[in-house]
């Protein structure tokens, strides 16, 4: 399975996610703000990220072209959680992101998306 970098400032919604991936079957390394976040995934070389927007430090768009500009994270797929509507999803894709899903969202969908998308990027499943 892939090894997944999740993060959210929201201890609940992390949580929520690092379990749910888990239960697939995937590594999860999680941090609490953007910048922690550029640090892990340079240091740990996850397969996928799952990042909220809004967090302290760095948000989620900043996070994003903060890694697009590391070459050893371009191709590392980046998924944006927002409960932000149409241009914040237009913001995300321009800072670099894979997909964009907006809150709330099906947990059994986002966990299709994240397999969607590591099936077509290469990374173990």
């Amino acid at each position: 399975m892939a090894k997944i970098l999740v993060a959210d400032d929201e201890p609940d919604n992390q949580t929520f996610l690092i379990l749910a991936l888990e239960h697939v079957g995937h590594e999860v390394i999680s941090a609490e703000d953007g910048e922690e976040a550029v640090g892990l995934a340079l240091k740990e070389s996850p397969d996928l990220i799952l990042m909220d927007v809004r967090m302290p430090v760095l948000d989620g768009y900043e996070a994003c072209r903060r890694m697009r500009s590391e070459p050893s994270l371009q191709q590392v797929p980046v998924v944006l959680l927002s409960v932000r509507g149409a241009e914040a999803v237009q913001r995300g894709y321009e800072a670099g992101a894979t997909e964009y899903v907006i809150k709330p969202f099906a947990l059994e969908k986002l966990l299709e998306r994240v397999s969607e998308i590591l099936a077509r990027t290469g990374p173990p499943m």
